[in-house]
């Protein structure tokens, strides 16, 4: 049995020891003066956790939700009280919707100052109440230990997300003895062996089946056993919104992603299917296109629905088989169910939900067009590196990622799903920076691009070879589509005046180059890639080629 250290120490060191023992190598922030005491602890330990130095919060937030999302593990990341808080809440949405675990840290003012409007206080209990999986002020520095080992073990377990702790800025320089600490454990649930065998009843009663990947908590290990799966049992498999890196786009049984760009004939491929089987997918919104595709609350084909999180079952979709269970050890138990002999309904409907999905995927041939954004994507799909990282915030252009990049490995994907934009920067230096002898390349708007634009500094200052593309249309783009379909000949707000990006990029420290034709962006991207240094080709095309050429259609 272990006896307390009773050695007294800050709780601000209180806080980057439990940091330590939780495994964090890396946390986010712009320093703010209401945590200055964790600064300056994070010092002390700088050769085992890295603290990155970002220029604005919101990107902040958005890195560590990157790092949740490809590492599985909490990203980290500290704002300062008030305005800074602000700026960091949408990160936390976004984790919230993307089922990424992090952990935000908020600088508090004086627990002597609080309920008078102080200067920038906030109640975060009820500004991130509704957002994050947990929120709550530490007010004692003796329940760091207890309070962080908490945060880490809600973010991960269950339908991972974030948690909000806040600090109040004389707690964190209080003393209080030290406490034996343990790291956090996933609590792992397993399908029950009646579930697996209703499962597998289910399965061999139908010829049709859809298999529908999501959600958040995969795995390697968990990517390759759902591939068995679905091969030894004929499955073809579709990704919820923005999760196509759950399956291997180039496999045979890959049918394509259900999202904002559905394929009329993968809409139909799903309304024909005599069973789903989400797996992770809480099929949300954009999955199931407004929800008409798959009406709520009952599906037109039985349904069975597995998922981490109880509380997600039966939420929104009646099933009529409801499994809690972490996908490792679901997609485990799926390899292992026995399997029958090829059905040849099913390998034939397998062949034609393929063949429709190559077509979608395939990029338009456009003769009297000099630039050809969809070739340009697809192109990069089938050169990069199978473990390279793709990132994109959310505009017109994220639509040519989802239909024409090609993923073949899990977590290679970092892409919002509460449809964010400028999340893209943020997130591929996250990527970057976990794996620095990878790939990665971030797709961005123009828009999307100027609202985390401060972090081209943070790509520069850390030495980070990413790629970045900005394809600037000069309009809120996605919202343009919106506004020509719903008030025709009333174009107002959505257009915009740009910078000169390539010289923007390059005054940041970054090299670059600005391209109007496919020809030239080959000839750049050849040219600007051979070393291993922070890039950035500005893409320029215009409102009507992206309305006449729009990758959603």
């Amino acid at each position: 049995m272990q006896n307390h250290d009773e050695t007294m120490r800050s709780g601000s060191r209180l806080l980057v020891d439990a940091l330590l023992v939780n495994g964090v190598k890396r946390a986010f922030c712009v320093p703010g003066e209401s945590f200055l005491a964790v600064i300056d602890s994070l010092s002390d330990v700088s050769e085992k956790l890295h603290l990155v130095v970002c220029r604005h919060e919101a990107n902040a937030a958005n890195m560590a939700t990157a790092h949740g999302k490809l590492t599985g593990q909490p990203g980290i990341c500290f704002v300062t009280r008030g305005p800074g808080a602000s700026h960091g809440a949408i990160g936390v949405h976004t984790a919230a919707q993307d089922s990424a675990p992090m952990i935000m840290f908020i600088g508090q003012v004086e627990r002597s100052a609080r309920e008078r409007g102080a200067f920038q206080e906030v109640d975060y209990v009820q500004m991130f109440g509704k957002v994050a999986k947990w929120v709550a002020e530490i007010d004692d520095a003796a329940r760091i230990p207890e309070l962080v080992s908490r945060a880490f073990h809600v973010a991960v377990n269950g339908r991972p997300g974030p948690v909000v702790l806040a600090l109040p800025e004389d707690m964190l320089v209080d003393q209080a003895p030290a406490q034996p600490l343990i790291p956090y454990r996933l609590a792992e649930s397993a399908p029950s062996a009646q579930a697996l065998e209703s499962l597998r009843e289910m399965l061999g009663r139908a010829r049709k089946p859809l298999l529908v990947l999501g959600g958040g908590g995969w795995t390697p290990q968990a990517f390759g056993d759902v591939q068995a799966f679905a091969e030894r049992h004929a499955v073809p498999v579709a990704n919820g919104f923005r999760c196509q890196d759950t399956f291997d786009n180039r496999h045979p049984n890959y049918v394509g992603e259900l999202g904002l760009g559905t394929s009329p004939a993968l809409t139909r491929y799903v309304a024909d299917s005599d069973l789903i089987i989400a797996l992770g997918e809480r099929l949300g919104e954009a999955t199931t296109k407004g929800y008409e595709l798959l009406p709520v609350p009952r599906l037109r084909q039985p349904f069975i629905q597995v998922h981490p999180e109880p509380q997600e079952l039966g939420r929104v979709y009646q099933g009529d088989l409801l499994i809690a269970a972490t996908m490792p050890a679901c997609a485990q138990a799926l390899r292992a169910l026995p399997a029958p002999d090829p059905d040849e309904i099913r390998l034939q409907r397998l062949v034609a939900g393929r063949e429709a999905y190559e077509a979608h995927a395939r990029p338009p041939v456009l003769p009297d067009a000099r630039l050809n954004i969809a070739a340009i994507v697809r192109g990069l799909s089938d050169r990069l590196p199978k473990d390279a990282i793709v990132t994109n915030g959310a505009g017109n252009y994220a639509g040519y990622v989802s239909r024409y990049h090609q993923f073949s490995s899990v977590r290679t994907q970092l892409a919002p799903v509460s449809g964010s934009m400028a999340f893209g920067l943020p997130a591929a230096i996250a990527a970057q920076m976990e794996h620095p002898d990878r790939t990665v390349v971030c797709y961005a708007g123009d828009c999307c691009l100027l609202m985390s634009s401060p972090d081209l500094m943070t790509v520069v200052q850390y030495r980070l070879p990413i790629l970045i593309l900005v394809i600037n249309n000069s309009s809120y783009g996605s919202i343009r589509l919106h506004q020509e379909r719903r008030y025709p000949g009333r174009v107002y707000a959505t257009d915009v005046e740009n910078p000169d990006f390539a010289a923007l990029a390059r005054a940041y420290g970054l090299q670059a180059a600005s391209v109007e034709t496919t020809q030239d962006f080959e000839t750049e991207f050849a040219r600007l890639s051979k070393d291993r240094l922070p890039t950035l080709i500005e893409i320029r095309t215009d409102t009507a080629a992206m309305i006449a050429n729009n990758p959603r259609r």
